[in-house]
Formats: C-alpha cells, sequence, structure tokens
C-alpha cells in the first residue's frame, strides 16, 4: 500500500489505471462547540480530513471515496448513529493539515479521522497533540505512529508478519529479501526480515535493485543466480505492482526462479489492479489480503449505493468509524480516550478485524491468498477475532 506513503510514482511494468475525475465540493462546518466541550447534542463529533482541494483529480477522487465510505458507515450503525461527522479538506498538504485539525478541534470534534499522506497526518497529530484528541490517519506508515497519531492502513511489519509465520509453518523457512533500492524498499526489507526471524525462520540472502526499468534488467540475474546458491525456498518481494512487480517477477521467472522453483511472497497487494493477476511472473505467488469476503460485500453495497467502485484504500474510513462506532457508549464529552481506542479485542471493519496498538500502530485479520490461473484464492482464511488478547 505503498500509494499512502508516497504521493506519486513511476511504474516499470504496463499496466495504466485510468481514473476519472470527480470534483468534491468543500464542507465547511457552519457551527462550533467549545474546544473539548462535545457535542451539546449528545453525538460523538468526528473530523474527517480528506485530501480535496489539492487540485489533483486523484486527491478529490479518494477524498469523495473516504467521505461516501465514512457516511455509509455511519448509516450501519443503525439506530444508534450518534455520530457527527465533519469534514475539512486539507488539500494533500501538511500546513493545512494542521490548520483543518487545529479548527477541527476547536469546533469540537472528539477525534480525527483522516488525513492520507504520512506527512500531513505527522503534521495534524502535532497541531492537536495538546488538546487530547486522536488522529486515527489512513496513512501505513509506522513512523508517524504514536503519541496521539495512529495508522489505520495496513503495516509491512503486520502483513510481513502473517506471510512469514505462514510460510514457515509451509516448510519454507529458507528466505531470501529482494527490495526495491529506495525508501520504501528499505523499510519493507527490514520488516520482512524482522518477521522471518520471529516466526522461526532465516533470511539466506538479500538482493536489490535500483529503482528503474534498467535496474531491474541489470540485477534480475544475480538476484536469481543468488536465490539458487542460498538454498532460499521462498523469495519475499518487496515490490509493488504500480512500481517495479510486474517487470521484476518476468526477469525473475526469465532467468530460471519462480514459485515452481522458490515460492514468490509478496509484501504488498499483487491483485490490484486485477489485470496484474495474469502476469506470468505473479503465478503462483502469495500475497496478503483483508477478508475477501467482507470487502467483497463492501463493494457491491458501495458500487450499488454510489454508482462507482470504491476507491482501494475507502474501507479505512469505514472501519475507522466503525472503531467510533463501537465506542460510543463509553464516549464522554471530551476526546475519545487513547484506552479505548487499544481496547485488546479490537473491532470489525470492512477489512476485518483490526486493532489499535498503543504504540500507535494496528494488528489486522489478514487472509492469504495464491494466485492460480490468473485468479487469487484464498489458501489460508483471515481470523475473525483476536480471542480477547490484549495488544
Amino acid at each position: 500500500m505503498l500509494s499512502v506513503l508516497m504521493r506519486a510514482r513511476k511504474s516499470l511494468g504496463q499496466i495504466v489505471i485510468a481514473a476519472a475525475a470527480v470534483v468534491l465540493a468543500a464542507c465547511v462546518p457552519s457551527s462550533g462547540p467549545t474546544v473539548g466541550g462535545g457535542n451539546a447534542s449528545g453525538k460523538i463529533q468526528v473530523a474527517l480530513l480528506v485530501p480535496a482541494g489539492s487540485g489533483q483529480a486523484s486527491d478529490e477522487l479518494l477524498a469523495r471515496s473516504l467521505q461516501n465510505a465514512a457516511r455509509m458507515a455511519i448509516s450501519d450503525l443503525g439506530g444508534a448513529a450518534r455520530v457527527d461527522l465533519r469534514v475539512y479538506n486539507t488539500a494533500g498538504q501538511p500546513a493545512q493539515a494542521a490548520a483543518m485539525a487545529t479548527q477541527a478541534v476547536a469546533d469540537g470534534a472528539q477525534v480525527i479521522l483522516g488525513p492520507v499522506f504520512a506527512q500531513e497526518a505527522n503534521a495534524a497529530g502535532v497541531a492537536v497533540a495538546g488538546s487530547g484528541v486522536n488522529v486515527l490517519a489512513f496513512s501505513n506508515n509506522p513512523d508517524i505512529a504514536g503519541n496521539n497519531v495512529f495508522v489505520l492502513g495496513p503495516t509491512f511489519s503486520n502483513t510481513a508478519s502473517r506471510l512469514a509465520s505462514y510460510a514457515v509453518r509451509q516448510g519454507k523457512s529458507q528466505i531470501m529479501i529482494v527490495h526495491d533500492r529506495n525508501t520504501a524498499g528499505e523499510l519493507g526489507r527490514a520488516a520482512i526480515a524482522q518477521a522471518v526471524t520471529q516466526a522461526g525462520g532465516s533470511v539466506v540472502a538479500t538482493g536489490n535493485y535500483e529503482f528503474s526499468q534498467n535496474g531491474v534488467v541489470a540485477a534480475a540475474p544475480g538476484i536469481a543466480a543468488a536465490a539458487t546458491s542460498a538454498g532460499a525456498q521462498a523469495v519475499f518481494l518487496t515490490a509493488d505492482t504500480a512500481g517495479a512487480l510486474p517487470l521484476v517477477s518476468q526477469l525473475l521467472t526469465d532467468n530460471g526462479l519462480s514459485s515452481a522453483s522458490a515460492q514468490f511472497i509478496g509484501l504488498t497487494r499483487w491483485d490490484i489492479p486485477a489485470a496484474t493477476l495474469g502476469l506470468p511472473g505473479v503465478q503462483g505467488g502469495w500475497f496478503a489480503l483483508p477478508d475477501p469476503a467482507l470487502y467483497a460485500q463492501y463493494q457491491a453495497r458501495y458500487q450499488s449505493t454510489f454508482n462507482e467502485p470504491p476507491h482501494p484504500i475507502s474501507g479505512l474510513a469505514y472501519d475507522g468509524i466503525a472503531a467510533i462506532g463501537a465506542l460510543m457508549k463509553k464516549a464522554g464529552p471530551g476526546p475519545l480516550s487513547k484506552q479505548a481506542l487499544t481496547q485488546g479485542a479490537g473491532f470489525v471493519g470492512v477489512n476485518g478485524i483490526f486493532r489499535l496498538r498503543s504504540d500507535g500502530t494496528n494488528e489486522r485479520g489478514l487472509a492469504i491468498a495464491q494466485i492460480q490461473g490468473g485468479r487469487a484464492v484464498v489458501i489460508d482464511p483471515a481470523p475473525r477475532s483476536f480471542g480477547g488478547f490484549g495488544s
């Protein structure tokens, strides 16, 4: 989910994603209770920070989808829907995110949902740190987590742990890591290495490539040879579908390395866009994803309600409202507490079960899928509960 970590990126593959431009009108709250006073109507006041106003069509689409998802979640709370949702546009900029977060708290927000990008989420958290208001950001970057900032996006650590544990249980404990030579790739490499060790496996080799077409072409033969020489039973890749995955998976296969010889494992989603599933190089590969049954229901309902598909990360807005809704009975007139947000039993959203950790990161119950004949087939289902254990 590197799209949340980085605003833009050049693809090395041939997959093109087209999105129609939509315009989301700015929503400016018209009234505001006093700071920290809660909502006089007895509702819990939630500020939703979205990237509208940047002038980029992709940001407008994302903002619209997040708002739609949040309102769908409120509707699903039924008669208990005591959520007063107020939307603030950040334009995807840290300074504006900080200003909007400050305004939201002044308007009486008890919790902030969003924003999307890591730098603006960090800025929003810092701006309201003294108020006691927590920020549930849509980012997946653990570097900004902590204090009053929680990240809702699936983290590399969580995904790597799920996949590494499964791989070791399947007898594939000798693992080679292959990563992009950039910030996201290094973060992914570190998460995989830690997860493999914790799962009882061994990192037998590490390969990398310059994040460019020429870089992948130059590195692929050496990576394939190193995997064979090290006796790797699995190759864990950090590449994503919008970046190097289409090219690196194909070139490794061309050099004699594939899931048939050493199990390919992906740190990122390999089913978005769906066209990726048909690529020869990813056949047989494993990757983790949210509970597909629950998410399919969400997609169908969203499409039916809004006559367009949801943005891939819009479900995080739904999950945030679901968590807030589950805590409404405990909510007082002030900010929603960190203790309440980090309850061990967790919550259930459209992406399955999840819980927030005291360090600001999250744990999500993920399924594991294998690409078989151009389809993603679940080979290990997502758990449906945490069993009540604390985080």
